[in-house]
């Protein structure tokens, strides 16, 4: 049930609300909970979100759609700036848990805002409420906080999340941009393919079965195909819908992700750019875990499972290992198949001038710009050797049809 409620603030300020209780006496006692002096409450025959109640949804139906729903950068961008706002204003935790409650419109977010604020009242840290919630906030996002509440800089903290929040958004929508052309491309490649093969082919199989000439190979391999495609096109098509669902369960797996992720940083022209992009993720994470004040040790363990790559993060197994020795961290990453001689460089003389978080920042600076650079390159790189496939398969099937015609001609006028 739901209830309209009038309350005082400590400060004299009106307020008024819904909340959802199973009775009048619930709501008060949840309203005081917030850290309001109730004036009033009754029966509301509306949901929290405005629905009427008859028109809510089940508990089933809303925690599916829960467990469905994602969240999306743009949604932690703006949950963690009005966080931070709040605490920049002096509000309670427990109570702008509440207000990010009522204010976000994320269903993840949403339910991690309402279970925080029951953890708080019970005495768990911040840090401790965050971290029960890893769909929503990720390794990196929860040592920040715990780094935030032990300097008691968290204000700051949530400032550098913020920021890479939306440096890591850009990053990857410059790379979703750039991959989102040939991809397009190879669809309509495929579609032209079989459109040729399946529309235009047949059409001229009957001619050339009526002729006495001898077919070149283009034609013989087109025909083939066609007949072939004909009769096991149910067979292609499970094989192809297997295979798919087959190959994205196995990226699901350890090495299935380490497989796919060492594919794509050897793959020409996109690998050199998922290595750059992965570099500027390096730097930057690492640069503002130093500022916050995490150890390198724990930096480099939120690194490994934060860094998106799991090829890179197999990295960082040794590199622990070695940091436990004391080696430091530029030595071992010369070890390393993926990590630049200018990462590696930056580092070890941020090691020896104690301002390793300045020149992972430098570093970070200078990979955003050869990661934009580099995916214009690969955008003009990509653009004529898809329209040089695409010819050639239309080509193909040009000269499959127009040599046996050729023939036919020499032929006729003899």
């Amino acid at each position: 049930m739901n209830y309209k409620y009038k309350a005082m603030t400590d400060s004299g300020n009106a307020v008024t609300g819904v909340i959802a209780a199973e009775n009048e006496a619930q709501a008060m006692q949840l309203i005081a909970a917030k850290g309001y002096i109730p004036q009033g409450v009754k029966a509301s025959g509306k949901a929290a979100d405005g629905t009427a109640e008859g028109d809510a949804e089940p508990a089933w139906i809303e925690a599916i759609n829960r467990k469905l729903a994602k969240v999306k950068a743009q949604d932690l961008m703006l949950f963690t700036k009005q966080f931070k706002t709040m605490i920049d204003a002096g509000i309670p935790v427990s109570r702008l848990l509440v207000v990010l409650e009522q204010q976000t419109e994320n269903r993840k977010l949403k339910h991690a805002a309402i279970t925080m604020q029951e953890d708080i009242r019970h005495g768990a840290s911040m840090h401790q409420a965050f971290s029960k919630h890893p769909s929503c906030f990720n390794d990196l996002y929860c040592a920040m906080v715990r780094a935030g509440e032990i300097s008691g800089s968290l204000n700051t903290v949530l400032d550098r999340l913020i920021y890479l929040i939306d440096h890591e958004y850009k990053v990857k929508s410059k790379i979703k941009s750039a991959l989102t052309y040939p991809v397009i491309v190879v669809v309509v490649l495929a579609g032209a393919f079989f459109f040729l093969l399946n529309f235009v082919i047949p059409k001229f199989i009957p001619i050339f079965a009526r002729s006495n000439i001898e077919l070149p190979w283009p034609t013989l391999f087109c025909i083939n195909l066609h007949h072939w495609l004909a009769a096991n096109w149910h067979l292609l098509l499970a094989g192809v819908a297997a295979s798919i669902v087959g190959l994205i369960l196995y990226c699901k797996t350890p090495r299935g992700k380490f497989d796919r992720d060492r594919f794509f940083l050897r793959f020409p022209l996109i690998g050199p750019v998922l290595q750059k992009a992965a570099m500027s993720r390096f730097s930057s994470i690492f640069a503002i875990l130093q500022s916050s004040g995490v150890s390198v040790l724990n930096s480099v363990a939120i690194l490994s499972k934060t860094i998106g790559n799991a090829a890179i993060s197999r990295e960082f197994a040794n590199l622990e290992e070695q940091l436990q020795e004391g080696r430091g961290i530029a030595a071992p990453l010369k070890a390393s198949k993926y990590f630049t001689p200018m990462v590696i460089n930056m580092i070890a003389i941020g090691e020896e001038s104690g301002n390793l978080d300045e020149m992972l920042q430098e570093v970070a600076n200078h990979y955003d710009y050869e990661v934009e650079y580099s995916v214009g390159k690969m955008s003009d790189m990509i653009g004529p050797i898809m329209v040089l496939a695409l010819s050639g398969v239309v080509g193909f099937f040009a000269l499959s049809v127009m040599m046996p015609i050729f023939d036919l001609i020499k032929v006729a006028q003899h």
